[in-house]
């Protein structure tokens, strides 16, 4: 992978920011959402997954896509939701990606790891797996996640330790209900042999009605960051946790944006957004379909141009930090409310409650919005796990659990 503008190439040795900050030619990390439809209607949910799209890509249209990352040597994606597993042609494609050499990481809530699919699993090696929990108990995780859900997760654990699949991943969003839990997530990712995964809550989708609610406190962030410090080497984060580098040390990961420059997301009506956690118009970069194909829109759209354009920082260049944080994420700031060039609302320097005190106006909602009820969540309602057994009354209310026993 090459940069994506015409400059001298870099000295041997560097920070990896600084050769990321412009652009590559093709997406270090890729997330790919083949489905809105899920079992599940998580409070936090960052794309409002629950029913599928009448216009989801086709099987045909979806394999085309992964020749297209074949020849642009991307060589593994993020395959997301909704619930991906729900989806009839899901290891139809898994297997298509991998023989075209390019790797899968899946994230799922465990609905179908029985015993049969984790030994499929285990004998493949270009395939990982994502469990995503949200509470190291079920009181804790159930509340976010639905009734019945973190033994769902766990029965996939077990499942996949069983036939022999190695380093699963647990990946936990951080909320300031289970910020306490972080030594009983990582006992649990080693007793199953997994590598534990966090990251960040964004306000983005289902997440923006229950942010005040959810999102760590301040004192709290400071208690992720020591652990992290701590146990950080045995820990993934990507590029979620860049924001708290503002407390001295730069943590492990990508302590950058890389949205539009080494990440972006598809959605599955074949949208390309510049960030899985921004899924508003304004971070729509292009379609697929429509624009060319993924490799255009990744090297020709005017939005991925501007972001890979050098940032002045706006505000924050000023503070004596903003080489460690570099303003923070992209997505908390837009859903927000605060300014792109402002500081992180959880700045960790208490510049974003002084921003956010002063917003004004209407703070901008995800473009979409599959949620079963077609309705927003308020922040402290129950969160029902209703699986549907009538036949769909049209395309888009699909049951995302067809054909299962």
């Amino acid at each position: 992978m090459t940069s994506m503008l015409d400059r001298p190439a870099p000295a041997p040795v560097g920070r990896l920011v600084d050769q990321f900050e412009l652009g590559l030619d093709a997406p270090i990390c890729l997330t790919w959402e083949l489905t809105y439809a899920c079992n599940l209607s998580c409070v936090h949910c960052l794309s409002s997954s629950g029913r599928r799209d009448p216009r989801e890509l086709s099987t045909e249209q979806c394999k085309s896509i992964i020749d297209e990352l074949q020849r642009m040597q991307v060589f593994y994606v993020n395959i997301g939701g909704g619930e991906p597993t729900v989806r009839s042609d899901f290891w139809e494609l898994v297997d298509y990606a991998t023989e075209h050499q390019v790797g899968v990481k899946f994230s799922t809530n465990g609905v179908k790891i029985d015993k049969k699919v984790a030994a499929r699993l285990a004998a493949s090696d270009y395939v990982d797996v994502q469990i995503s929990i949200d509470g190291a108990t079920a009181e804790v995780n159930d509340a976010v996640r639905g009734p019945g859900s973190f033994a769902m997760a766990v029965r996939a654990l077990e499942n996949l330790a069983e036939a022999g699949f190695k380093d699963a991943k647990i990946s936990v969003v951080v909320t300031r209900h289970n910020v306490g839990q972080l030594d009983e997530f990582k006992a649990l990712a080693d007793k199953y042999g997994a590598t534990l995964r966090i990251t960040r809550l964004r306000p983005s989708g289902r997440g923006a009605d229950v942010w005040d609610e959810l999102h760590p406190t301040q004192p709290q962030q400071r208690e992720l960051y020591n652990w992290l410090v701590a146990n950080g080497e045995g820990v993934l984060t990507g590029d979620s946790f860049f924001h708290l580098s503002a407390y001295g040390d730069a943590l492990p990961g990508l302590n950058l944006c890389g949205a539009g420059r080494v990440v972006c997301l598809i959605d599955p009506v074949g949208d390309v957004y510049a960030c899985p956690f921004a899924i508003h118009e304004q971070f729509l970069a292009g379609n697929i379909v429509a624009d060319g194909g993924f490799q255009h829109v990744w090297q020709h759209s005017e939005l991925f141009t501007e972001l890979r354009s050098p940032q002045t920082g706006g505000a924050c260049s000023k503070c004596d930090h903003y080489d460690s944080c570099r303003g923070g994420c992209m997505a908390a700031k837009f859903f927000t409310g605060l300014p792109m060039d402002g500081p992180d609302p959880e700045c960790v320097q208490g510049y974003g409650e002084a921003a956010l005190a002063g917003t004004r106006g209407e703070i901008p909602k995800s473009s979409v919005d599959h949620s079963r009820t077609g309705n927003r969540r308020t922040p402290r309602a129950p969160v029902p796990l209703q699986l549907m057994v009538r036949p769909p009354a049209k395309v888009c209310d699909e049951n995302p659990l067809a054909g299962m026993n």
